[in-house]
């Protein structure tokens, strides 16, 4: 058996890891773990340069419905793949609006003019032809192709391979995925790949799965480096910050992702009960968030008792959607004081360019970053003041999606037996070497 690292290696963003199983042989296995599109400096391979053509991989698991772990999928097809895409019932009812969503903003290629003229990186296929199949065919082939599957369930591929996704806690729908391979001598190599592994306490999710044993563990190391304040002082310290950020009447924009982060950041704003208006400008934060809502049964225990007592958790008086494009355009000059919560979530294109276009510039106004933001893209520049602004730029750690360094280690800790070996991935180079030596490597 061969594992490469094919992506997110040595940084943080567009994971892809190929699990070779008897390379060379009649009956070879070949397994590729997440195809996410990279962002900022981050590395991205091209399909022609992968150790095995894109036809010849028969199983392509998801651990979630980020885009930078789900973002190449149809660039995959598109060079060939027809294999089988594994994931969990949530994943599955995610993936097509999200990867809709991505084609639709590679095509548009927008211009990126107040941060330097470029043209976004994200969503856009860099190294590899563009994509030939028109969507229609494409969202056809991608349903066609993915299943979803229960978690704590053990299921079984070729050659006696089996598989068990458990929950991360990441994000509505992700998971770590334990593989077990069968040897010549009857015994069994066990492997987890961890995926992003979410934070306790989380609004609407559950806490993430204790692993079982393995051999080989493969982990993310985001935030390997750090850990979060408090997370259950984090409404405190977001109402406090709101209320500071208001107090002049400007306007606070929050770039946020429309899959996890922007339906989070609803849940709290509804346990804040804020007097000004809150406007989501984003029609895919929109559509997840429905489809979240669809998704009750996966909740935390928590938002399920609130929806049971009549407070929908993503719904509150003066929360409004802005879907259409013609009402974002005179959203852009609403006087303050309002929240407006726009995609991306690290400034590399969507509505919230147009919002930071118009108000970065005055003083009034308020920045505020809730998720990670990978080198190179406009949201770190914002923050390491590389790209000047006079709004005032806040960042709020509490809010990341990703464990911390305590809670990486807890949850390695939590198996019945450590690990054989453990690879470090997905994390930038400092975050990687602080997590080796608070685990011993």
């Amino acid at each position: 058996m061969k594992i490469s690292h094919l992506g997110a290696k040595d940084c943080v963003t567009g994971s892809c890891h190929l699990i070779e199983i008897g390379p060379g042989s009649a009956d070879n296995v070949n397994i590729l773990v997440d195809c996410g599109t990279a962002y900022g400096d981050d590395p991205e391979l091209p399909f022609a340069q992968f150790p095995v053509p894109p036809d010849t991989i028969q199983y392509l698991f998801l651990t979630h419905a980020h885009i930078d772990h789900i973002g190449r999928v149809p660039d995959l097809i598109d060079a060939g793949f027809r294999g089988e895409i594994i994931c969990t019932h949530a994943t599955k009812a995610l993936l097509l609006p999200m990867l809709r969503d991505a084609m639709s903003f590679s095509r548009e290629r927008r211009g990126l003019n107040f941060f330097g003229g470029s043209s976004p990186k994200a969503f856009c296929p860099r190294n590899d032809a563009p994509v030939k199949l028109d969507t229609k065919t494409l969202e056809t082939q991608i349903d066609e192709l993915s299943w979803g599957f229960e978690l704590h369930e053990t299921c079984t591929l070729k050659q006696g391979i089996t598989f068990k996704l458990s929950n991360a806690g990441h994000i509505l729908g992700s998971c770590f995925i334990l593989f077990t391979f069968p040897d010549h001598q009857g015994k069994n190599f066990r492997v987890i790949f961890s995926g992003d592994l979410g934070c306790i306490d989380t609004p609407i999710l559950p806490d993430p799965d204790p692993p079982e044993s393995c051999d080989l563990l493969i982990l993310e190391s985001t935030y390997g480096d750090r850990k979060h304040p408090n997370r259950k002082n984090r409404i405190e310290a977001l109402r406090n910050l709101l209320q500071k950020a208001l107090a002049d009447k400007g306007i606070v924009y929050i770039p946020a992702f429309a899959l996890g982060r922007t339906q989070e950041l609803l849940y709290e704003l509804d346990r804040i009960g804020l007097k000004v208006p809150v406007f989501v400008d984003s029609p895919l934060g929109l559509e997840i968030t429905q489809i979240y809502s669809s998704l009750e049964t996966f909740w935390d225990q928590e938002a399920q008792d609130l929806m049971a007592k009549g407070d929908h958790p993503f719904d509150f008086k003066g929360l409004y959607a802005v879907n259409k494009y013609q009402d974002h355009k005179k959203l852009l000059n609403i006087p303050g004081p309002a929240v407006i919560i726009a995609g991306s979530g690290m400034c590399t294109g969507g509505r919230i360019v147009d919002h930071l276009e118009q108000g970065m510039d005055d003083p009034a106004n308020d920045i505020l970053f809730v998720g990670y933001q990978a080198k190179g893209t406009p949201g770190r520049k914002m923050i390491e003041g590389k790209i000047p602004v006079k709004a005032t730029v806040h960042t709020l750690t509490a809010y990341s999606a990703h464990a911390d360094q305590q809670m990486l280690l807890d949850w390695v800790r939590a198996m019945p037996e450590p690990p054989k070996e453990i690879r470090l991935v997905h994390g930038d180079d400092d975050a990687r070497r602080a997590l080796a030596l608070a685990l011993g490597l």
